[in-house]
C-alpha cells in the first residue's frame, strides 16, 4: 500500500484490514500461512499525517523495496493527492514498479497518481464520484467509469471514494482464493460482499434521502415506490403544483440530475435487485419497474451497464453466490 502526507485513512486501512482478515480466517480454519504479506510504503521514512490527523508508520521507503517481490500494488487517495502527483520520484518509481506488480490498484483519488504515471491511459477506471470530472479532463485518455464502485481492465483496479477501496479488496480476495472465503471476511466486516444494485455513487435511493422532508424529498419516495406507473414530467410537476418547465428546472438543480435519469436510474436499480434476488421472468421484472416490456429494459440495461439484463442475472443472481 502506496501512502502520502494528508491520504485518506481509510483508504489505506480498510482495504488492508479485509486482506489481514482474509488471512487470519484462512489461518485459524487451517493453519495456513498468511495469505497476504502487507506492507505500508512511502517516500519518507517519517510518521505520515493522515487526513483525519491520526499518523501511520510507513514499513519502508518506496525505493527500498525489491520490485519483483510486489504481487499487488494499492495506491491510496485522499486530499494529499494534489501533492503527491508532484513527486516525480514517487512516479517514476510507480512506472518501474507496475512492470513487476502482478497487479496495481488506486482506492478513491489514487487513480490520479496512476494516471500521471500514464498506467490508465486507454483504460477503463474510475474514482471518487467528486473528482471525475476533474480524471477526466486532465487525463481524457482514460476510459472513465464514473458510475462504477470499482473497475478491473487488464491487471490494473481501480475503485470510487474511501470505502470502496473495501470493495475492491474484496473482490481481490474472492478473485485470489474463493467466493466463500470473501463472503466471510464481508460478514466479518459487516458489509456486503456486492453492494445491493451494484454501484451506488448516484444512488437514486440515496439521491431521494438528501431531501426527505422538502417537497422534492417526497416526491423522490414516491417516485421509488411507484416505479411501475406513468412518471412523466407532466405527472411528477402536477404532484408538486408546478409548470413542467419549471419543475424540471427546480427538480435538477435540487437533485443534480434531471427527471428523465432520477426515474430511468431508479428503476434500473430495482430491475438488477430483481435479477439479483428473484427468479421473476425478465418480462414481469421490466412491467414491474415501469419499462413496459423486455426490450426497453435490454436497451437501458445496455446503455447504462453494457450488459444485457440475462447475462446480469446469470453473473450476479443468488444461486450464483450458493
Amino acid at each position: 500500500m502506496v501512502c502520502f502526507p494528508n491520504a485518506q485513512i481509510i483508504d489505506v486501512t480498510g482495504p488492508l484490514s479485509v486482506f489481514a482478515t482474509a488471512s487470519d480466517m484462512l489461518h485459524r480454519s487451517d493453519g495456513a500461512p498468511a495469505a497476504y504479506s502487507l506492507t505500508v510504503l512511502a517516500n519518507s521514512d517519517a510518521p505520515i499525517a493522515t487526513s483525519c490527523g491520526l499518523q501511520i508508520v510507513p514499513d519502508h521507503l518506496v525505493h527500498e523495496v525489491d520490485l519483483t517481490a510486489i504481487d499487488t500494488l494499492i495506491v491510496a487517495g485522499g486530499h494529499g493527492v494534489r501533492d503527491a502527483v508532484q513527486d516525480m520520484a514517487l512516479i517514476a518509481w510507480l512506472q518501474d514498479a507496475a512492470v513487476h506488480a502482478r497487479r496495481l490498484a488506486s482506492v478513491c483519488t489514487g487513480a490520479f497518481l496512476l494516471a500521471k504515471a500514464g498506467l490508465l491511459d486507454g483504460r477503463r477506471a474510475t474514482t471518487h464520484w467528486r473528482h471525475c470530472d476533474a480524471l477526466a479532463e486532465t487525463y481524457p485518455q482514460i476510459n472513465l467509469e464514473p458510475d462504477a464502485i470499482h473497475v478491473k481492465d487488464g491487471n490494473i483496479y481501480s475503485s470510487a471514494g474511501v470505502t470502496a477501496g473495501m470493495d475492491l479488496a474484496l473482490a481481490l480476495v474472492e478473485e485470489d482464493y474463493d467466493r466463500s472465503l470473501a463472503l466471510a471476511v464481508a460478514r466479518d466486516k459487516v458489509m456486503f460482499l456486492k453492494r445491493p444494485g451494484g454501484q451506488s455513487q448516484f444512488s437514486t435511493a440515496l439521491a431521494a434521502q438528501s431531501d426527505e422532508e422538502g417537497a422534492f424529498g417526497k416526491l423522490q419516495q414516491w417516485i421509488l415506490k411507484n416505479l411501475g406507473t406513468e412518471l412523466s414530467v407532466p405527472t411528477l410537476a402536477n404532484r408538486v403544483a408546478m409548470s413542467p418547465r419549471n419543475f424540471a428546472r427546480v427538480f435538477a438543480q435540487r437533485v443534480s440530475m434531471t427527471p428523465a435519469k432520477f426515474v430511468e436510474g431508479a428503476r434500473l436499480e430495482a430491475s438488477r435487485q430483481q435479477l439479483e434476488d428473484t427468479a421473476n421472468p425478465i418480462k414481469y421484472i421490466a412491467r414491474e419497474c415501469g419499462f413496459g416490456n423486455a426490450e426497453r429494459l435490454r436497451k437501458a440495461f445496455q446503455r447504462r451497464f453494457r450488459i444485457t439484463p440475462q447475462d446480469y442475472r446469470r453473473r450476479f443472481h443468488l444461486s450464483a453466490a450458493d
